[in-house]
C-alpha cells in the first residue's frame, strides 16, 4: 500500500468519524441540504430524547420501586440490601442498554444532560442543540417519575439521597467519578468507531450498572441530573444538597472529556494498533509500520 493510498484512506476514515459523531447540528459548516433539514432533525432529536429518557427512567424507576416495595420500603438487613442493590443496579443498567440501542440511530441515545454537556465540550454537538436536548431530557425525567408515581401504590421511592455518614463533599466527588466512568465509556465505545460500535449500548449499560453498584449506598447513584430531578420534582422533596447531583455529573463530564481529548491528542490508536483491527492491516498500522521501518529500534539495547 503506497503512501498516497494510506493518506487517502486516513482522510476517508476521518471524514466518516466526524460525520457520524458530530451529527446534523455540528460545529462544522453544514451543506445547503443539511441546513434545509436541520430544524426537522432537531425536532426529531428532541422527540427521540424525550421518549428515550422517559422509557429509560420508567423501567429503571420501576425496577427500584419493585425492589424496595418487595422489601417493605428501605432494606433493613444486609442480605436484603444486597438483593436490592443488584436489582436496582440491573434495572438501570439494562434499561439504559436496551433504550440506548433503540434510539441509537435516531438521536444517539443520550438521555442524560451530563452526557450531552460532554458532547458539547468535546465539539461533537452544537451548544444550542445541547441546550435543547438537555431541557428535553429533564422533562423526560420528570415525566417518567410522574408516570411511575401514578402507576405504583404508596410513595415514590426512587429519589436520590446521601447514605449514612456520607458528607456532601464525598457525595459530590463520588458523583463526579461515577459519571466520568459512564461518559468515558460512551466516548470510547460509541463515539470512537470500531468493529464493536454496534454493541456499544451493552458496554454503556454495564458502565451504568457498575456505577450503581458502587454509588447507590453512598449517593443513591444519580449520575444523571434528569434522573435526580425527576423524582425530586414529582415528590416535591429537594434536600439541601440536591445541587451535588448537578455539579457532580457536570464535573464528571469535564473530567471524562478532558481525558478523552488527551487520548486523541496523544493518538491513542497507535499505542496499541493491533487491538481492534477492521482489516488484516489497519491503515494506521501500515503508517506506523512505515515510520518504524524508517527508524528501527535496537532491541538488544533496550
Amino acid at each position: 500500500m503506497g503512501q498516497q493510498d494510506i493518506e487517502q484512506s486516513l482522510s476517508i476514515r476521518s471524514k466518516r468519524r466526524q460525520s457520524s459523531a458530530t451529527g446534523f447540528l455540528s460545529l462544522k459548516n453544514p451543506s445547503p441540504l443539511t441546513r434545509s433539514i436541520t430544524f426537522k432533525h432537531l425536532v426529531l432529536a428532541m422527540l427521540g430524547e424525550f421518549c428515550g429518557t422517559v422509557m429509560f427512567l420508567f423501567f429503571a424507576f420501576g425496577g427500584v420501586m419493585v425492589g424496595k416495595s418487595a422489601l417493605g420500603g428501605d432494606p433493613s438487613t444486609t442480605s436484603e440490601y444486597l438483593v436490592f442493590l443488584l436489582y436496582g443496579a440491573s434495572s438501570f443498567g439494562m434499561s439504559l442498554a436496551i433504550n440506548a440501542w433503540i434510539f441509537y440511530r435516531v438521536t444517539g441515545g443520550l438521555f442524560n444532560p451530563a452526557v450531552t454537556f460532554a458532547f458539547v465540550l468535546a465539539g461533537l454537538m452544537h451548544p444550542l442543540k445541547g441546550a435543547l436536548l438537555s431541557v428535553t431530557q429533564i422533562l423526560g425525567g420528570i415525566a417518567a417519575a410522574a408516570i411511575i408515581d401514578g402507576l405504583t401504590p404508596g410513595p415514590l421511592l426512587v429519589s436520590n439521597s446521601l447514605g449514612p455518614n456520607v458528607s456532601v463533599t464525598q457525595g459530590l466527588f463520588m458523583e463526579m467519578f461515577l459519571t466520568a466512568e459512564l461518559i468515558l465509556a460512551i466516548l470510547m465505545l460509541a463515539v470512537e468507531k470500531h468493529k464493536a460500535t454496534f454493541v456499544a449500548p451493552i458496554g454503556i449499560g454495564i458502565a451504568l450498572f457498575i456505577g450503581h453498584l458502587v454509588g447507590i449506598f453512598f449517593t443513591g447513584a444519580g449520575l444523571n441530573p434528569a434522573r435526580s430531578l425527576g423524582p425530586a420534582a414529582v415528590s416535591m422533596n429537594f434536600p439541601s444538597y440536591h445541587w451535588i447531583y448537578w455539579a457532580g455529573p457536570a464535573l464528571g463530564a469535564i473530567l471524562a472529556t478532558g481525558f478523552y481529548k488527551l487520548l486523541l491528542a496523544l493518538e491513542y490508536a497507535k499505542a496499541n494498533p493491533h487491538q481492534d483491527r477492521d482489516s488484516p492491516m489497519m491503515v494506521d498500522d501500515a503508517k506506523l509500520g512505515s515510520s518504524m521501518t524508517d527508524s528501527p529500534i535496537d532491541l538488544e539495547n533496550v
